[in-house]
């Protein structure tokens, strides 16, 4: 079996930071590229976390709201590890504001973030896995976008992981006959994530960062060679 190269976005913190450092642990992954976008420090840390393990680890800085930028990621992990075999799509930002006082920089920022930017690193990271007849694309979503459903406050979030749900099930059809499965796994109320303004919250009830780890490094496994345009919902009984 080959050794694997994965790229998690937005992995100096959170549940990418979990996820990337789970991913090192993985006897069959070989590096892990760190994305960030302006914390090189909390990237570095991960890195150094990572090559304790005796793997390799590097650190990439890029806007994934621009596709040249998104682009030039997926390039630059490729030239520096020579491919990518497991993407796993993070950044997502999360804002909290009324539907109704919205603005487009509000619904562009979001979108941007949540959606496109998973999509051009999706679409850049495709040729080399093909090439290779072997991949793992992960996108992070939102636990309620199967229901279509959002709160007042959260709007544009749940439209755009709404959105990645579909993109992602759209993707795994024709790809799974290249070796490459697309799944989603949705984090409901994560404790230490953001919140929205929901009451009586129970941390007893609420998922962490290393469930949601553990659902990704299952769909990277051989254990989830046939599973793919699936979402996986980490959230215990908090679904949002």
């Amino acid at each position: 079996m080959s050794f694997r190269v994965a790229l998690v976005t937005g992995s100096g913190q959170g549940i990418g930071r979990q996820i990337a450092l789970r991913l090192g642990k993985e006897a069959s992954v070989a590096g892990v590229a760190i994305h960030y976008r302006r914390n090189f420090a909390q990237a570095q840390a991960v890195a150094g976390e990572i090559r304790e393990m005796n793997k390799l680890a590097e650190c990439f800085k890029a806007d994934l709201e621009k596709k040249s930028e998104a682009v030039d990621l997926i390039k630059k992990v490729e030239r520096k590890f020579g491919r990518l075999d497991i993407l796993v799509n993070n950044v997502g930002p999360f804002m909290t504001k009324r539907w109704d006082r919205l603005d487009f920089s509000d619904w562009e920022k979001s979108l941007r973030g949540n959606l496109f930017g998973s999509y051009f690193c999706l679409k850049a990271a495709l040729p080399g896995m093909r090439k290779r007849k072997w991949g793992r694309i992960i996108n992070i979503g939102y636990s309620r976008a199967e229901q279509q459903a959002s709160f007042p406050t959260i709007l544009p979030y749940a439209v755009a992981k709404s959105g990645l749900l579909l993109l992602t099930r759209t993707a795994a059809v024709p790809e799974i006959a290249n070796g490459i499965t697309v799944n989603m796994v949705s984090p409901g109320l994560i404790k230490g994530g953001a919140m929205p303004d929901v009451k009586d919250l129970d941390d007893s009830r609420m998922g962490t960062f290393s469930d949601v780890a553990e659902a990704v490094n299952f769909l990277v496994s051989g254990r989830a060679a046939a599973i793919t345009g699936t979402n996986i919902i980490v959230a215990g009984t908090w679904k949002m």
